[in-house]
């Protein structure tokens, strides 16, 4: 785990890796520890808690909203665009956005993070990337709800602009229904130009 105490400690996830459109989103949860806090105590503020693939939509949007309005936490979300994952790759994309984010929660000064496996920060930064973490450690599986709440939200936002492809229903991601639309009515502003559902 990471080498030093800290008085916070940053998790990191993303969510929308995959989908053939919208943005990818990274998450961050921010957890202020203090001084005489034992760490077993700590972490019993993520009591239940599971990374945001084993939870319904009912149970992130429950835990979405103690974790953004727990004193003790912080939360942020940045969003990286098709156009910008076309240019760059979908993992330069996530990449950069685990930096925003880290930079949005890291204002108060440099902080150690722990980050889901595949993130990585600039260097310099106390970060530790820990694989399949968002099943691992509680404050990754936070970062991870975030990320996805926020995302589906946003993916639900973009239905009312192009109705006509249902992001409401597949939130982009390259379902049967998702393929057909696409068939039907070609790609959209929002679409990932560079992923290769054109060929399927």
């Amino acid at each position: 785990m990471l080498r030093n105490v800290s008085k916070y400690v940053i998790g990191i996830d993303e969510a929308g890796r995959g989908p053939l459109a919208g943005p990818v989103a990274v998450g961050g949860v921010k957890i202020t520890v203090k001084r005489k806090t034992k760490s077993e105590k700590l972490w019993e503020i993520f009591s239940g808690i599971k990374d945001s693939k084993q939870l319904t939509e009912k149970q992130r949007e429950e835990w979405f909203s103690f974790l953004t309005s727990h004193p003790q936490l912080r939360c942020a979300v940045a969003f990286v665009w098709p156009r910008m994952i076309d240019r760059i790759n979908i993992r330069n994309a996530t990449l950069i956005g685990a930096q925003k984010v880290y930079d949005k929660l890291s204002t108060d000064g440099a902080c150690p993070a722990l980050l889901d496996g595949g993130l990585f920060l600039s260097d310099g930064i106390e970060q530790e990337t820990i694989i399949k973490g968002d099943e691992k450690i509680p404050l990754i599986a936070a970062a991870s709800i975030i990320a996805k709440v926020r995302r589906d939200r946003l993916m639900r936002r973009l239905h009312r602009k192009y109705p006509q492809y249902r992001f409401d229903l597949h939130k982009g991601y390259g379902t049967k229904l998702h393929r057909m639309l696409i068939a039907h009515h070609g790609a959209s502003p929002v679409h990932r130009m560079s992923f290769k559902w054109r060929e399927i």
